[in-house]
């Protein structure tokens, strides 16, 4: 047993014939290094979101609070909202903030998605086999398959361990850039009872440095399909880019945010708020930091404001995108949608 241990130890720590760490503990340091930075990093921004997914393209301005994230709807289509649709966004936004409930409710979801979605992101070394590809400057390419000695204990773990593709790090940083890859083969749930995803489906994400030191999403493109229970088609196409990044404040409020979106609104569109910027002229006569006449309980669209539960809010989870995945997969077979977006 000890000349097995010490074995072990031994191939965990050789290098390659360059000095280089192995492929794959050399991704278990990246990975390591990328959660302690997000652990790390409490700060804010205010960002430009555009999606594409089913034919139609949304542009949306969104600023993250420490309450969760809010967002206003620009344009679809390149269309600019009518002025009745802008000024319903305006009150549904006064009506969500005035609900702390809905927005502790959203942000529960989206800390238990990072959770998930950290747990496999510890998991690629063990799931997937690395080999070093090309190196520029301090950008290292590492191509991955699927490890065949792996046994995936959920459903998420069985879409990583059938993925094959190529991760991009920096190397100096030790900060992940970029992954692409395709499902090599169906990955079923319930031994194909309950659904399954085919081969073929494909992926990007990619984050960059906004600001020396800070790493954030900014593009997502995902093309998966599959079926579900009574031959329900599972459709994940989604195209998302973020930019136009802005700090803001660490301990920005929910409503502080929302007074930030109005003052962006104004300045994109010249649209005069008048009664339904209440909340508005209240922030900036206190400072944000007074509360607000209760109101009725946000409607479905209303919470379209709310996406902070959606799992790419936070970089490194959105860098594996398999929990959107198997939950829109079975979403679809309840016959739901995501609402995030």
């Amino acid at each position: 047993m000890l000349a097995a241990s010490l074995l072990f130890a031994s191939l965990s720590s050789a290098q390659t014939s360059d000095g280089r760490p192995p492929a794959n503990e050399f991704v278990r340091q990246i990975i390591d290094n990328e959660l302690q930075a997000e652990k790390n990093d409490h700060s804010h921004w205010m960002l430009r979101l555009e999606t594409r997914k089913s034919g139609t393209t949304e542009v949306r301005e969104v600023v993250e609070t420490k309450d969760g994230e809010l967002d206003w709807l620009i344009s679809v289509n390149g269309e600019p909202l009518p002025e009745d649709q802008r000024r319903e966004r305006g009150r549904g936004l006064q009506r969500l903030i005035s609900n702390p409930a809905e927005l502790k409710k959203s942000k529960r979801e989206t800390d238990e998605d990072q959770a998930r979605s950290q747990r496999l992101l510890k998991m690629l070394p063990d799931a997937l086999v690395f080999e070093y590809g090309e190196q520029r400057g301090d950008l290292v390419e590492l191509k991955f398959k699927p490890n065949s000695h792996f046994r995936p204990p959920s459903h998420e773990a069985a879409v990583v361990h059938a993925m094959e593709g190529v991760l991009r790090v920096n190397g100096r940083q030790k900060r992940l850039v970029e992954i692409s890859g395709h499902l090599t083969r169906p990955v079923k749930f319930g031994g194909g009872l309950l659904g399954h995803l085919d081969a073929g489906g494909h992926f990007y994400v990619k984050q960059e440095e906004v600001q020396p030191g800070y790493w954030e999403l900014t593009v997502l493109d995902v093309d998966m399909k599959g079926k579900a229970l009574f031959f329900k088609t599972i459709g994940v196409q989604e195209e998302m880019k973020r930019s136009m990044f802005r700090r803001v404040r660490d301990d920005l409020t929910a409503a502080q945010g929302a007074n930030l979106l109005y003052q962006q609104m104004r300045t994109t569109s010249k649209i005069s708020f008048k009664t339904e910027t209440a909340v508005s002229s209240h922030c900036r006569r206190d400072g944000c930091s007074g509360r607000y006449d209760s109101s009725p309980r946000p409607s479905d669209s209303d919470k379209l404001l709310v996406i902070g539960r959606c799992e790419w809010a936070d970089t490194a989870a959105a860098l594996i995108i398999v929990p959107l995945i198997v939950r829109e997969a079975f979403r679809s077979m309840r016959g739901r949608a995501c609402g995030c977006c």
